[in-house]
């Protein structure tokens, strides 16, 4: 991603943000606050989504690091950023938003969950850890229940793709 497409990107989100308050903080902030979901971030102001995120909820968020983003084949990220592919942008994004606040020991007992955008995520849980995903290939669930003032992320290691 170019620095600058991201760097205006995090400005935008910044001013979304806002100055920090004694309330807990919601989604948005959290994932802004943990430093290493700077693609995460430009993505949702990008598709119209920080809005989303910072309602009420709750909302239980599969945050792909900026390191899963890095995983995309080189491109992806900028060709998704691009104005005229924001309802794509938004479908991948929608993916890893499930309504509802599902903490680790839920998780662990579904098979898979229906996200924001209608679709299907499967899940699976076994010895080697908790993976969510869909055909195009299941990201493992790295750390967990990191609550917010609107719900919980799950941080995974890869972007979820549609089908």
């Amino acid at each position: 991603m170019s620095f600058k497409m991201l760097s205006t990107a995090m400005i935008a989100l910044a001013l979304c943000v806002g100055s920090a308050t004694s309330k807990a903080a919601d989604i948005v902030e959290t994932a802004v606050g943990a430093g290493t979901f700077k693609t995460l971030a430009a993505a949702l102001g990008a598709a119209g989504l920080v809005d989303t995120l910072k309602g009420a909820g709750p909302f239980t968020v599969f945050a792909p690091t900026d390191e899963a983003f890095a995983k995309l084949p080189a491109g992806t990220v900028d060709t998704l950023l691009k104005p005229e592919n924001k309802d794509k942008l938004k479908a991948v994004l929608l993916l890893h938003v499930v309504p509802g606040s599902v903490m680790a020991a839920d998780v662990v007992k579904l098979k898979d969950a229906k996200t924001a955008g209608g679709s299907t995520v499967k899940i699976s849980a076994d010895a080697s850890g908790v993976k969510v995903g869909t055909a195009k290939g299941m990201s493992k669930v790295t750390k967990t229940d990191i609550k917010a003032s609107n719900g919980v992320i799950h941080i995974i290691d890869a972007v979820i793709l549609p089908e």
